[in-house]
């Protein structure tokens, strides 16, 4: 050897030193030779386990996968790798290991050892139960989650017809009472009050359904076959808001509206809940507009009332679910109303924008007269 020649690496040491165990045993599973490294993991004498059963240093479940799992791979292909096996330390402690095996053959393909190289697998074995526990987690979470999706159609349910049905009959007592022909003052005014808060109760129906329909499940649904009703359906909605609040004036201008492809009773839906926030939050002695108009292939449709400017901060939330304005003594909604509004117009590809100063606050749609490409 030259002095230029790199030093020889010492093979009994790397043996004995390897950042891994080293173990051979004999073709009747006795243990042939083991490294220092592995003797030190399992905390006894090298000597002392020379010539004991490969069984002795496994733990229960390790010998069973020895016997079922590594045994018949090695005979059928001679090697097996990555291999988890638990050994059996001095203390009863067990360590987690990652094995390799190979048979080693003589020239006549007769069986002499089969050696195996294990590293230390703790950290590997907790992440990989870390990873099985988060699957156990959301395989949970999932089943959850589809329990509370069949718990909202339940909801859905309740709200849509076990609660629609009694006040349909409410609302039929009302209006047969109506009818007589001897009311005095205040029984008019009991059943009038009885019919606004029929109309508010609808509302909140229709507010939380179209909730769950538009947040939770499959959006705003939309119906184009009577859409040239748009305009009708538009004054039905004025009409109907200035019988419920007499004391307030709306002023209608909905005669340039032409054909519009659009849900005429979702609109209808969205002027409403619009009309609703003017109402509660606007000046009550000052008139509230309807405007809509159909021009150059676009469609607009404003709501506009005198009061108190909305604050910025407070419009930047305004279409946020259960996000309501100042509260009044007239504030008896759920917040969900704009939330709507603006579900509706994103249904029909539109957008809703909203102006408020001093002079006036006002919401208005934008949307193509056409849903053609």
């Amino acid at each position: 050897m030259t002095s230029s020649t790199p030093l020889a690496e010492d093979f009994a040491d790397l043996y004995d030193e390897a950042p891994c165990g080293y173990v051979s045993i004999t073709p009747d599973a006795r243990i042939a030779m083991v490294n220092l490294t592995l003797a030190s993991w399992l905390k006894c004498r090298r000597d002392d386990l020379l010539d004991k059963p490969i069984h002795e240093i496994l733990s229960f479940g390790g010998r069973i996968a020895f016997e079922t799992h590594i045994a018949p791979m090695l005979r059928l292909q001679g090697e097996a790798h990555e291999l988890a096996l638990d050994l059996q330390v001095g203390d009863g402690e067990k360590l987690p290991v990652m094995a390799t095996a190979r048979e080693k053959r003589g020239p006549d393909d007769k069986h002499l050892f089969t050696r195996l190289t294990l590293f230390k697998a703790a950290e590997r074995r907790s992440f990989e139960r870390s990873l099985i526990e988060a699957k156990i987690r959301a395989e949970e979470r999932f089943s959850t989650e589809h329990d509370q999706l069949e718990l909202r159609d339940q909801f859905i349910a309740v709200l849509g017809h076990d609660l629609r049905n009694p006040l349909a009959a409410v609302e039929a007592g009302a209006r047969m009472l109506e009818r007589g022909d001897t009311l005095h003052s205040r029984q008019t005014m009991v059943i009038k009050e009885m019919r606004a808060s029929l109309a508010r109760a609808n509302t909140l129906i229709d507010d939380v359904l179209d909730f769950a329909m538009g947040r939770l499940g499959t959006g705003i649904q939309l119906d184009y076959t009577d859409k040239a009703r748009l305009k009708e359906i538009l004054q039905q909605v004025v009409h109907e808001t200035e019988s419920i609040n007499p004391e307030i004036e709306i002023v209608s201008r909905l005669d340039s509206i032409g054909p519009v492809d659009c849900d005429p009773d979702r609109i209808g839906q969205l002027v409403a809940n619009l009309l609703s926030n003017a109402v509660r939050y606007g000046d009550r002695g000052s008139p509230i507009v309807v405007e809509g108009a159909t021009e150059n292939g676009d469609f607009s449709l404003s709501v506009v009332n005198r009061g108190k400017p909305i604050p910025q901060d407070a419009r930047e939330k305004l279409f946020q679910p259960f996000e309501r304005g100042e509260p009044s003594k007239n504030d008896k909604g759920l917040g969900l109303g704009l939330f709507i509004v603006n579900e509706i117009a994103l249904a029909h590809g539109g957008k809703v924008e909203v102006e408020s100063g001093d002079e006036e606050t006002r919401f208005t749609l934008r949307m193509s007269v056409s849903t053609q490409s």
